[in-house]
């Protein structure tokens, strides 16, 4: 049994064994230990060891102990199925960004919050380890190149955190920094965060008015109609701008102020910056109407209006605050999760109830691993990886070897725990989609409605209950529930979104066209058109179009196969996500090869030899 490895960590622990993982519902804590008698009464699971590294190998595989597809399935899940956590789910680390850190750092500094045990010393590890190995810079993501968001951000999480400024990593950031002309040129986010920190300021950014909340929902601009991610982090990040709030001005927000910049910070004329981003951080150029809008903005932030931002500001105060409670201060994710837990700080103070709940819930969103602490893009991904892994089981016949029973019984008990049984209170005046009978994509306290998670969930409970041994823990209505949940997603044009019905209107998909025209699908979700293509082709393949009678289904499978590597793997970059257009990887992945697979059977494919030529790759 091998241990999760990375790529070689430079910045070791020698503290590794003191680590534990707590599960509860789904919930994932990671807890350090600081006795010898802490450690005997709690000893490292297998989960725990695999995900810090340390988990030894006891599996001597040989040459034929995997004939066929079969065996090696078998051996594969006999390894996977000690990763199953106490209450049936899968845990897993969900990282990869590299901007999520310091929202959390620079917020828990601002409001002179004690880390928990061990976290401060693994945050910092990882950030270390993460810095590029040629620049020393940092990107948006740990793939990416060097860019002034993600350098300038993890620069001042390191420096808070308590690494000097004359730390080798600091000086190698720094000096990748002023190469790409310093924090001036940070996008609009890292501003925010930055004027948070009172190391820039408030005229220097493109204005966040809260006004828009009371505007009627039939404005094309009203929130509500915004994708959910972007409106629940415009809810916090407004109130925050709209309350002008910065930290207090110490000595190392003056060290930061003189180490982020290439002049000296009160030289620079701050409202010149609004529009300032720097090259490498411009994935999507500003328009004209961009530019204009921001700056009628700019000229309404000048005039008199404190008796409507007065307005505007509590009813985003009012949704913050139902946001917290609905997801018992867990929040849709670590991003506005951050800032709501800065504005409860703000506006209730330290000792406050709600305020100490958000400190607790932080914990939710970090995981450790053998080369530090990073923090999850969500809570986990929790009943999304065990609905997957519950019907790979029942698909493989797995499911019906006496030695795995237990894991199917463990892993229903989670499904059945996770499904929300209740829509949210008020759902409708807080623009919430109805939630009773949804599976969500990690927990039931997240409490968000997910089509596809639904889906995934429901699939694997009517697989997992169809089985001869398993007890029907999930009712038929609950099933209906979920089913309805289902229904009520679908929107107008047939298709269904992630988490709510499309409420802009359809002349906004002439500003952002999303059509292919080769016969891919793009992934937005994961990397990319290998992911896409794959539940594009099963969805269609489910109602009876394959390769022989959809043209569709066809140029799909067609699109896939010319993509296949040499080896008879699919390999497919981060890249992809960015361009629009398909890049390939060096080498075969197994995941995108998996995809591909997947697909190409789903839809029937004929030749058979692309097929196995894929499958291979697996052995």
């Amino acid at each position: 049994m091998k241990s999760f490895q990375q790529e070689e960590t430079l910045y070791k622990s020698e503290d590794l064994h003191k680590w534990r993982l707590k599960v509860e519902d789904g919930r994932q804590t990671w807890h350090y230990l600081q006795s010898i008698e802490e450690e005997k009464n709690w000893p490292q699971t297998e989960c725990d060891k695999y995900w810090l590294g340390i988990l030894k190998d006891d599996t001597s595989l040989k040459k034929n102990d995997c004939l066929t597809a079969k065996e090696c399935a078998r051996i594969g899940f006999k390894f996977f199925s000690k990763l199953q956590t106490d209450d049936g789910h899968w845990a897993g680390e969900y990282g990869g960004p590299m901007f999520l850190l310091p929202g959390y750092v620079i917020a828990m500094y601002v409001t002179n919050s004690p880390y928990p045990a061990g976290y401060q010393k693994e945050i910092i590890r990882y950030l270390k380890n993460r810095a590029n190995r040629e620049d020393g810079g940092f990107g948006i993501h740990i793939e990416g190149v060097s860019t002034v968001f993600g350098t300038a951000l993890n620069y001042v999480a390191l420096r808070l955190l308590g690494t000097d400024a004359e730390d080798p990593v600091c000086q190698k950031a720094r000096a990748t920094l002023y190469r790409l002309g310093g924090a001036v040129g940070i996008p609009s986010w890292g501003k925010f965060w930055l004027a948070i920190l009172n190391c820039y300021e408030w005229e220097g950014m493109n204005p966040v008015p809260t006004e828009p909340w009371l505007l009627p929902y039939i404005t094309p601009i009203h929130p509500a109609k915004m994708w959910i991610h972007t409106r629940q982090v415009y809810l916090p990040m407004g109130y925050l701008y709209c309350a002008k709030f910065k930290a207090k001005e110490n000595k190392l927000i003056q060290q930061l102020r003189s180490e982020l910049y290439v002049e000296d910070y009160f030289d620079i004329y701050w409202p010149s910056q609004k529009n300032n981003c720097a090259k490498v951080d411009l994935y999507s150029p500003h328009t004209v109407l961009h530019d204009f809008c921001f700056a009628a903005l700019s000229i309404y932030e000048q005039l008199p209006n404190s008796w409507i931002r007065e307005r505007a500001q509590k009813v985003a105060l009012e949704h913050i605050r139902q946001e917290d409670l609905n997801t018992d201060y867990a929040c849709l994710g670590p991003v506005n999760k951050v800032m709501n837990m800065l504005v409860s700080w703000l506006v209730d103070g330290p000792e406050s109830v709600a305020f100490k709940k958000h400190l607790e819930r932080n914990n939710d969103f970090l995981w450790m691993a053998n080369d530090g602490m990073r923090m999850n893009g969500t809570n986990g991904s929790q009943l999304w990886d065990t609905a997957f892994t519950c019907q790979a089981l029942v698909e493989s016949g797995l499911s019906n070897e006496k030695e795995f029973e237990k894991n199917v019984l463990k892993a229903l008990q989670f499904l059945n725990i996770t499904q929300i049984q209740e829509n949210m209170k008020d759902h409708e005046k807080y623009y919430r989609h109805i939630s009773k009978g949804a599976w969500p994509f990690s927990t039931k306290t997240q409490s968000y409605t997910v089509s596809d998670c639904t889906a995934e969930g429901l699939k694997a409970v009517i697989m997992l209950q169809n089985l001869s041994y398993t007890p029907k823990l999930i009712s038929e209505k609950r099933m209906e529930d979920a089913v309805n949940v289902l229904l009520s997603m679908q929107n107008a044009d047939g298709g269904f979104a992630s988490y709510e019905l499309i409420r802009g209107y359809q002349w906004l998909e002439w500003l952002n066209p999303a059509e292919v025209f080769d016969g891919s699908w793009f992934g937005s979700w994961a990397i990319c058109y290998t992911y896409a293509c794959f539940f594009g082709v099963e969805s269609l393949a489910s109602a009876g179009e394959f390769y022989s009678n959809s043209d569709s289904v066809k140029r799909a499978c067609d699109f896939i196969v010319s993509k296949q590597m040499n080896d008879g793997g699919w390999g497919e970059k981060y890249k992809a996500c960015e361009l629009g257009e398909w890049v390939n990887h060096e080498k075969s992945q197994v995941v995108n090869t998996a995809w591909a697979v997947l697909a190409l059977m789903a839809a029937k494919y004929p030749n058979k030899d692309i097929i196995r030529r894929g499958v291979q790759v697996f052995a």
